[in-house]
């Protein structure tokens, strides 16, 4: 399937799978990596993890146990949102390439401008702090590349106004009906690769009366306009799955939305 083989190209150089496999509120063990193992099996190159979700070993794990190169796969993770300083930026990274145990890391990410617990805190300091450490491995080749997520436009000018490196990328919540123009519109104003995690909105989409109208005149399903949606907004979905069925429906989508259901979906964006 080609959605699963074509890439984006980062600011760097480096390519990225169009779409990944979310692991966002799978457990750890036999759920992950039996789900890790199936995305695989069905052709995902691209897995996306984070030190939050707690399940960085089971994707290694199911890496691993793949038979696949460790060339061929693009793994994800992210430092702990609660994170803002130096020291505990660098003991995040290395404990994230402990737990995947994968070598290099291929993008690495600050998870959140915030604390979970502080949300809209200002901590712009601190993010400066780690994204200096951020610069370090990157240089060092221990990532691939670096980038943020959930950051807006005043979390990246701040960013941007006081390091070297752009971030490669910004993985934000994107879907039919919240599609963050101002942040989305900056990102790519920037070369920033805009990721779009929950692309169906953690199954609220799925219920959908206009997106499913329109998934009857492809043949195709609600999930599977809703990542396609993404896709021709050059968004990089990450669709997050435990059933195999749907782990291969949600990779299903070389067909292409006409202009006319693009605007209709792009109609339905009123925020949340």
């Amino acid at each position: 399937m080609p959605a699963l083989t074509d890439t984006f190209t980062l600011s760097n150089g480096v390519t990225i799978p169009k779409i990944g496999f979310g692991t966002w509120q799978i457990p750890h063990g036999s759920e992950t990596y039996d789900s890790v193992r199936t995305a695989l099996d069905a052709g995902y190159r691209h897995i996306d993890t984070a030190r939050a979700y707690g399940n960085e070993a089971s994707v290694g794990r199911a890496v691993r146990d793949s038979g696949i190169s460790r060339d061929e796969i693009f793994i994800t993770t992210k430092c702990p949102a609660e994170v803002k300083d130096a020291e505990g930026a660098r003991h995040a990274f290395e404990r994230s390439l402990a737990l995947l145990d994968l070598g290099h890391i291929d993008l690495y990410l600050i998870h959140a401008p915030w604390p979970w617990n502080a949300i809209g805190s200002d901590h712009r300091a601190g993010n400066i702090e780690v994204w200096k450490v951020f610069e370090e491995v990157y240089e060092a080749g221990s990532t691939r590349a670096i980038g943020v997520s959930n950051f807006e436009v005043a979390d990246l000018e701040s960013l941007l106004g006081s390091t070297d490196v752009v971030p490669h990328a910004n993985q934000i919540r994107w879907f039919v009906g919240n599609t963050q123009p101002e942040t989305t519109a900056f990102s790519k104003e920037h070369d920033i690769l805009v990721e779009g995690y929950s692309p169906l909105a953690t199954g609220r989409l799925l219920e959908n009366a206009d997106i499913r109208e329109i998934a009857e005149k492809y043949g195709k399903s609600v999930a599977q306009v809703s990542i396609r949606y993404l896709l021709q907004k050059d968004i990089l979905p990450l669709p997050k799955s435990t059933t195999p069925e749907r782990i291969r429906e949600n990779a299903d989508v070389d067909f292409e939305l006409s202009a006319e259901d693009v605007a209709a979906l792009d109609a339905l964006d009123a925020g949340e």
